[in-house]
């Protein structure tokens, strides 16, 4: 199995960070957003991964070309031109860096690497959102059903927080409630190849017409997730994951 990730787009809503790197270079706890999200597949032993670029993608080319260096204690010995490394550390992963265009949209993105795809089935996902969703099980649900596309279901936490009232007094606060009860798309798919077709050209959106006609035509499913989601889309969205990957990260189970 491999997995695609979408990682091209520009991330306006968090331009803080965006104007000197891409948003799934972005660190939590030191690390870019893109490798939190590569060590959850891994630990569901999916280990070869295919990364659509696009913006600032020279970057994210770079932090894999130097990997070893950046996971790795090293010292130089300047006068025997020497290089030692220490405590050296190592992924199981294969990456496939793509450049697929600046302004493509996702579903763009997705077409332009089918060439890339070696299976039936691909896991796909976005470079900005982190869970700990049961990667095993979504894909067997995938394979036993037969639909072309299964996407995750996420109920998101509300934005602000709630109060209960009894008259003019406050009975209950919930500072992070659910929100509405809606369904959401959590951004975890497994894809059958033959989805692709439904995908016209650059300007496509994968959330757009794609996932609209195969909905239509009863070929997408959805895996419900109750578990921890959380995408970063705001600096306020970086800070909070920040916090918890120092006390409790609910989506590292490696």
């Amino acid at each position: 199995m491999q997995v695609v990730i979408l990682a091209g787009g520009l991330g306006t809503r968090i331009s803080e960070e965006t104007s000197i790197k891409p948003k799934p270079m972005v660190e939590i706890g030191g690390k870019p957003i893109i490798w939190h999200i590569m060590k959850m597949y891994s630990y569901y032993g999916i280990n070869e991964f295919i990364i659509c670029c696009g913006y600032k993608g020279n970057i994210i080319k770079e932090y894999f070309a130097n990997y070893f260096m950046h996971m790795t204690d090293v010292t130089y010995n300047i006068e025997n031109n020497e290089v030692i490394y220490h405590n050296k550390k190592a992924e199981p992963w294969v990456v496939t860096l793509i450049d697929t265009g600046e302004m493509t949209q996702t579903g763009g993105r997705i077409k332009r690497i089918c060439n890339y795809i070696k299976n039936e089935n691909f896991c796909m996902t976005y470079g900005d959102g982190l869970s700990d969703v049961d990667i095993s099980k979504v894909i067997t649900m995938h394979e036993q059903n037969n639909k072309l596309v299964t996407m995750t279901a996420v109920q998101p936490p509300g934005r602000f927080g709630a109060l209960e009232l009894e008259g003019n007094n406050v009975a209950n606060f919930l500072e992070k409630p659910v929100g509405d009860g809606g369904w959401i798309n959590g951004g975890f798919f497994v894809v059958n190849k033959e989805a692709l077709k439904y995908i016209k050209d650059d300007s496509t959106a994968w959330e757009n017409e794609p996932l609209q006609k195969l909905a239509e035509e009863n070929h997408l499913q959805a895996y419900l997730h109750n578990g921890f989601w959380r995408p970063m889309d705001t600096l306020r969205d970086k800070t909070l994951l920040e916090e918890m990957w120092s006390k409790n990260p609910l989506w590292k189970k490696w």
